[in-house]
């Protein structure tokens, strides 16, 4: 089972915003958001040169989007198809994530869902809420001293 990451481009859109919506649906509704508006909003901020997709032996299987914001290295989106997930999978893709940041000396941000049961992986991989308000927490994970471990060259597609 080889887990990779690939450069998305702008034809992978549609298979992120199908992936994203099933995932979400649930949630969307649960928070009463409007679903139209909301995909409008996705569109909008889903960027190709932010994404990289995730595969699983050569087939695409989920997607990431991160963006350094604030010197930070922000997780916007992560998302596996429900079929491979409770596999380890999401856990190696952040622990790639966390690796990249560490090695450039940089936290590692994201806002999750206050119900998403991605909360506890956060959790498990060292993340702390810094805040929260009514729908979501922001989270936090320092580096912790991985980066005298860190290759010279690329983290296994992660550039």
């Amino acid at each position: 089972m080889e887990v990779a990451l690939r450069a998305a481009h702008a034809g992978d859109f549609g298979f992120c915003a199908a992936l994203y919506f099933a995932e979400m649906r649930a949630i969307l509704q649960e928070l009463n958001l409007d679903l139209e508006r909301h995909a409008a909003g996705f569109r909008h901020q889903w960027e190709a040169a932010q994404v990289q997709i995730i595969t699983l032996d050569g087939a695409d299987i989920g997607w990431l989007q991160s963006i350094i914001r604030d010197e930070t290295l922000f997780l916007a989106q992560i998302f596996i198809e429900n079929a491979f997930q409770r596999r380890g999978i999401g856990t190696e893709v952040m622990n790639r994530l966390i690796r990249k940041a560490a090695c450039s000396r940089q936290a590692m941000t994201l806002a999750v869902v206050k119900t998403n049961p991605a909360l506890r992986l956060y959790k498990r991989l060292g993340f702390r809420v810094t805040h929260a308000d009514e729908r979501k927490f922001y989270m936090r994970r320092d580096p912790d001293g991985q980066e005298a471990a860190c290759p010279s060259e690329r983290i296994n597609g992660l550039t």
